[in-house]
Protein backbone atom coordinates (compact mmCIF):
# COMPACT_ATOMS: atom_id res chain seq x y z
CA UNK A 1 0.00 0.00 0.00
CA UNK A 2 2.79 2.41 0.88
CA UNK A 3 4.35 2.01 -2.55
CA UNK A 4 1.06 2.54 -4.39
CA UNK A 5 -0.34 5.43 -2.36
CA UNK A 6 1.74 8.28 -3.86
CA UNK A 7 1.09 6.95 -7.36
CA UNK A 8 -2.68 6.59 -7.05
CA UNK A 9 -4.15 9.11 -4.61
CA UNK A 10 -5.55 12.14 -6.40
CA UNK A 11 -5.39 10.48 -9.81
CA UNK A 12 -8.37 10.03 -12.14
CA UNK A 13 -9.20 6.57 -13.48
CA UNK A 14 -9.49 6.40 -17.27
CA UNK A 15 -10.58 2.79 -17.60
CA UNK A 16 -10.58 -0.57 -15.84
CA UNK A 17 -9.73 -3.58 -17.98
CA UNK A 18 -10.92 -7.07 -17.02
CA UNK A 19 -9.23 -9.89 -18.91
CA UNK A 20 -10.46 -12.78 -16.81
CA UNK A 21 -13.39 -12.62 -14.37
CA UNK A 22 -12.64 -16.07 -12.95
CA UNK A 23 -11.07 -15.14 -9.63
CA UNK A 24 -11.95 -16.60 -6.20
CA UNK A 25 -15.19 -14.69 -6.70
CA UNK A 26 -16.13 -13.43 -10.18
CA UNK A 27 -15.03 -9.89 -10.93
CA UNK A 28 -18.21 -7.76 -11.24
CA UNK A 29 -19.17 -7.22 -14.87
CA UNK A 30 -20.10 -3.60 -14.21
CA UNK A 31 -16.81 -2.77 -12.47
CA UNK A 32 -15.40 -0.76 -15.43
CA UNK A 33 -18.60 1.29 -15.41
CA UNK A 34 -18.26 2.03 -11.68
CA UNK A 35 -14.59 3.02 -11.95
CA UNK A 36 -14.40 5.04 -15.19
CA UNK A 37 -13.88 8.74 -14.45
CA UNK A 38 -13.59 8.29 -10.68
CA UNK A 39 -10.85 10.09 -8.74
CA UNK A 40 -8.97 8.00 -6.19
CA UNK A 41 -9.38 9.68 -2.83
CA UNK A 42 -7.31 7.36 -0.70
CA UNK A 43 -5.95 3.89 0.00
CA UNK A 44 -6.55 1.98 3.20
CA UNK A 45 -6.06 -1.61 4.29
CA UNK A 46 -8.20 -4.03 6.27
CA UNK A 47 -6.42 -7.26 7.02
CA UNK A 48 -5.07 -8.46 3.67
CA UNK A 49 -7.59 -6.42 1.68
CA UNK A 50 -6.56 -3.22 -0.11
CA UNK A 51 -9.38 -0.67 -0.24
CA UNK A 52 -9.28 1.96 -2.99
CA UNK A 53 -11.62 4.87 -2.20
CA UNK A 54 -13.28 5.98 -5.43
CA UNK A 55 -15.86 8.29 -3.90
CA UNK A 56 -19.13 6.48 -4.61
CA UNK A 57 -17.62 3.20 -3.46
CA UNK A 58 -14.46 1.20 -2.94
CA UNK A 59 -12.49 -1.11 -5.17
CA UNK A 60 -11.56 -4.09 -2.95
CA UNK A 61 -8.42 -6.03 -3.87
CA UNK A 62 -6.96 -9.18 -2.34
CA UNK A 63 -3.86 -10.91 -3.70
CA UNK A 64 -4.67 -14.44 -2.54
CA UNK A 65 -1.64 -16.74 -2.41
CA UNK A 66 0.03 -15.97 -5.73
CA UNK A 67 -1.16 -12.52 -6.76
CA UNK A 68 0.76 -9.28 -6.94
CA UNK A 69 0.08 -5.70 -7.95
CA UNK A 70 2.70 -3.97 -10.02
CA UNK A 71 2.96 -0.67 -11.84
CA UNK A 72 3.58 -0.43 -15.60
CA UNK A 73 3.11 2.22 -18.25
CA UNK A 74 0.05 2.30 -20.48
CA UNK A 75 0.61 0.11 -23.52
CA UNK A 76 2.82 -2.46 -21.76
CA UNK A 77 1.66 -5.83 -23.17
CA UNK A 78 -0.06 -8.09 -20.60
CA UNK A 79 1.33 -11.52 -19.73
CA UNK A 80 -0.71 -14.71 -19.50
CA UNK A 81 -1.84 -14.23 -15.91
CA UNK A 82 -2.41 -10.45 -15.95
CA UNK A 83 -6.15 -10.45 -15.24
CA UNK A 84 -6.95 -6.84 -14.33
CA UNK A 85 -5.65 -3.35 -15.13
CA UNK A 86 -6.52 -0.06 -13.47
CA UNK A 87 -5.50 2.59 -16.03
CA UNK A 88 -5.08 6.17 -14.84
CA UNK A 89 -5.38 9.34 -16.93
CA UNK A 90 -1.65 10.03 -16.48
CA UNK A 91 -0.72 6.73 -18.17
CA UNK A 92 0.08 4.79 -15.00
CA UNK A 93 -1.33 1.25 -14.96
CA UNK A 94 -1.77 -0.82 -11.80
CA UNK A 95 -1.83 -4.44 -12.98
CA UNK A 96 -2.94 -7.53 -11.10
CA UNK A 97 -1.06 -10.72 -11.91
CA UNK A 98 -2.44 -13.87 -10.28
CA UNK A 99 -1.45 -17.26 -11.75
CA UNK A 100 -3.65 -19.25 -9.35
CA UNK A 101 -6.59 -16.80 -9.41
CA UNK A 102 -7.14 -16.97 -5.63
CA UNK A 103 -7.24 -13.17 -5.43
CA UNK A 104 -10.23 -10.87 -5.47
CA UNK A 105 -11.29 -7.78 -7.42
CA UNK A 106 -14.60 -6.56 -5.99
CA UNK A 107 -16.70 -3.43 -5.60
CA UNK A 108 -18.55 -2.15 -2.55
CA UNK A 109 -20.79 0.91 -2.73
CA UNK A 110 -20.70 3.05 0.41
CA UNK A 111 -18.92 1.70 3.48
CA UNK A 112 -16.40 -0.98 2.42
CA UNK A 113 -16.42 -2.52 5.90
CA UNK A 114 -20.04 -3.51 5.32
CA UNK A 115 -18.89 -6.07 2.76
CA UNK A 116 -19.43 -9.62 4.01
CA UNK A 117 -15.74 -10.51 3.61
CA UNK A 118 -14.59 -7.61 5.79
CA UNK A 119 -17.33 -7.39 8.40
CA UNK A 120 -15.99 -10.20 10.63
CA UNK A 121 -12.28 -9.41 10.47
CA UNK A 122 -10.55 -9.02 13.83
CA UNK A 123 -8.41 -6.11 15.03
CA UNK A 124 -5.38 -4.91 13.10
CA UNK A 125 -2.21 -6.38 14.64
CA UNK A 126 -0.38 -3.05 14.83
CA UNK A 127 -3.32 -1.15 16.33
CA UNK A 128 -4.03 -0.40 19.98
CA UNK A 129 -7.11 -2.64 19.62
CA UNK A 130 -4.86 -5.71 19.61
CA UNK A 131 -3.12 -6.54 22.86
CA UNK A 132 -2.48 -9.48 25.15
CA UNK A 133 -5.87 -9.17 26.79
CA UNK A 134 -7.68 -9.31 23.46
CA UNK A 135 -5.71 -12.37 22.34
CA UNK A 136 -6.19 -14.08 25.70
CA UNK A 137 -9.96 -13.55 25.57
CA UNK A 138 -10.17 -14.76 21.97
CA UNK A 139 -8.34 -18.00 22.73
CA UNK A 140 -10.17 -19.18 25.85
CA UNK A 141 -12.46 -21.64 24.06
CA UNK A 142 -10.19 -22.53 21.16
CA UNK A 143 -8.71 -26.00 20.99
CA UNK A 144 -7.03 -25.26 17.65
CA UNK A 145 -3.25 -24.88 17.56
CA UNK A 146 -2.02 -21.40 18.40
CA UNK A 147 -0.36 -20.98 15.01
CA UNK A 148 -3.64 -21.67 13.18
CA UNK A 149 -5.46 -19.39 15.61
CA UNK A 150 -2.98 -16.59 15.00
CA UNK A 151 -3.62 -16.89 11.26
CA UNK A 152 -7.41 -16.76 11.71
CA UNK A 153 -8.50 -13.32 10.48
CA UNK A 154 -11.45 -13.37 12.88
CA UNK A 155 -8.95 -13.29 15.77
CA UNK A 156 -6.45 -10.81 14.31
CA UNK A 157 -6.21 -9.37 10.82
CA UNK A 158 -3.45 -10.11 8.37
CA UNK A 159 -0.93 -12.28 10.22
CA UNK A 160 0.31 -14.55 7.43
CA UNK A 161 2.14 -17.86 7.60
CA UNK A 162 5.68 -16.47 7.53
CA UNK A 163 5.07 -13.94 10.29
CA UNK A 164 3.18 -16.41 12.49
CA UNK A 165 6.17 -18.79 12.30
CA UNK A 166 8.66 -16.08 13.13
CA UNK A 167 6.64 -14.51 15.96
CA UNK A 168 6.02 -17.87 17.65
CA UNK A 169 9.73 -18.66 17.56
CA UNK A 170 10.64 -15.30 19.04
CA UNK A 171 8.01 -15.79 21.75
CA UNK A 172 9.26 -19.32 22.52
CA UNK A 173 5.83 -20.89 21.93
CA UNK A 174 5.23 -24.30 20.34
CA UNK A 175 3.06 -23.75 17.24
CA UNK A 176 1.12 -26.96 18.01
CA UNK A 177 0.05 -25.80 21.48
CA UNK A 178 -3.72 -25.50 21.92
CA UNK A 179 -4.57 -21.79 21.91
CA UNK A 180 -6.66 -22.11 25.07
CA UNK A 181 -3.56 -23.20 27.03
CA UNK A 182 -1.78 -19.88 26.60
CA UNK A 183 -1.56 -17.83 29.79
CA UNK A 184 -2.20 -14.10 29.79
CA UNK A 185 1.54 -13.47 30.20
CA UNK A 186 2.36 -15.60 27.15
CA UNK A 187 -0.35 -13.83 25.15
CA UNK A 188 1.28 -10.52 26.08
CA UNK A 189 4.64 -11.83 24.88
CA UNK A 190 3.20 -13.23 21.64
CA UNK A 191 1.42 -9.99 20.76
CA UNK A 192 4.65 -8.08 21.34
CA UNK A 193 6.57 -10.44 19.03
CA UNK A 194 3.87 -10.35 16.34
CA UNK A 195 4.00 -6.56 16.30
CA UNK A 196 7.80 -6.37 16.30
CA UNK A 197 8.03 -8.99 13.53
CA UNK A 198 5.56 -7.12 11.34
CA UNK A 199 7.24 -3.78 11.96
CA UNK A 200 10.62 -5.21 10.97
CA UNK A 201 9.11 -6.78 7.86
CA UNK A 202 7.55 -3.48 6.83
CA UNK A 203 10.88 -1.69 7.22
CA UNK A 204 12.52 -4.38 5.06
CA UNK A 205 9.90 -4.04 2.33
CA UNK A 206 8.29 -7.42 2.94
CA UNK A 207 9.48 -10.92 2.09
CA UNK A 208 10.34 -11.91 -1.49
CA UNK A 209 9.73 -15.61 -2.07
CA UNK A 210 9.47 -17.23 -5.51
CA UNK A 211 8.42 -14.41 -7.87
CA UNK A 212 7.05 -11.90 -5.35
CA UNK A 213 8.23 -8.31 -5.71
CA UNK A 214 6.87 -4.97 -4.55
CA UNK A 215 4.72 -2.77 -6.78
CA UNK A 216 7.85 -0.92 -7.96
CA UNK A 217 9.42 -4.19 -9.13
CA UNK A 218 11.96 -4.29 -6.30
CA UNK A 219 12.29 -7.31 -4.04
CA UNK A 220 11.56 -7.15 -0.34
CA UNK A 221 14.40 -8.14 1.97
CA UNK A 222 12.83 -9.50 5.17
CA UNK A 223 13.63 -13.09 4.10
CA UNK A 224 17.25 -12.37 5.00
CA UNK A 225 16.10 -12.02 8.64
CA UNK A 226 14.15 -15.28 8.90
CA UNK A 227 15.05 -17.22 12.02
CA UNK A 228 13.05 -20.40 11.34
CA UNK A 229 10.87 -20.01 8.24
CA UNK A 230 12.20 -22.10 5.34
CA UNK A 231 15.18 -23.28 7.41
CA UNK A 232 14.23 -26.93 8.10
CA UNK A 233 17.33 -28.96 8.97
CA UNK A 234 19.45 -25.89 9.70
CA UNK A 235 20.75 -24.95 13.13
CA UNK A 236 18.53 -22.88 15.39
CA UNK A 237 20.15 -19.42 15.76
CA UNK A 238 19.61 -19.60 19.53
CA UNK A 239 20.47 -23.14 20.62
CA UNK A 240 21.87 -24.96 17.59
CA UNK A 241 19.14 -27.63 17.49
CA UNK A 242 17.92 -28.51 13.99
CA UNK A 243 14.84 -26.60 12.85
CA UNK A 244 11.86 -28.89 12.18
CA UNK A 245 9.13 -28.62 9.55
CA UNK A 246 5.57 -29.94 9.94
CA UNK A 247 2.26 -29.30 8.16
CA UNK A 248 -0.57 -27.40 9.83
CA UNK A 249 -3.72 -26.43 7.96
CA UNK A 250 -2.09 -27.25 4.61
CA UNK A 251 0.74 -24.80 5.36
CA UNK A 252 4.35 -25.38 6.37
CA UNK A 253 5.29 -24.70 9.99
CA UNK A 254 8.91 -24.27 11.08
CA UNK A 255 10.02 -24.34 14.71
CA UNK A 256 12.84 -25.24 17.06
CA UNK A 257 11.96 -28.34 19.13
CA UNK A 258 14.16 -27.12 21.98
CA UNK A 259 13.40 -23.40 22.15
CA UNK A 260 9.70 -24.00 21.51
CA UNK A 261 9.11 -27.06 23.66
CA UNK A 262 5.92 -25.67 25.19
Amino acid sequence: MRGLEPLLVGQRIRVAIIRDRRMRQPVPRKLPQFLAGATIRGLTRRGKYLLVDCGAGHLILHLGMSGRLWVVRDGAPPAQHDHFDLVLENGTVVRLRDPRRFGLVLWQAGDPLAHALLARIGPEPLSVAFDGGVLHAATRNRSAAIKLTLMDSRVVAGVGNIYANEALFRAGINPRLAASRLSRARCDRLVKEVQETLERAIRAGGSSLRDYVRSDGMAGNFQSEFTVYGRAGEACPRCGEKIREIRQGQRSTFFCPRCQRR
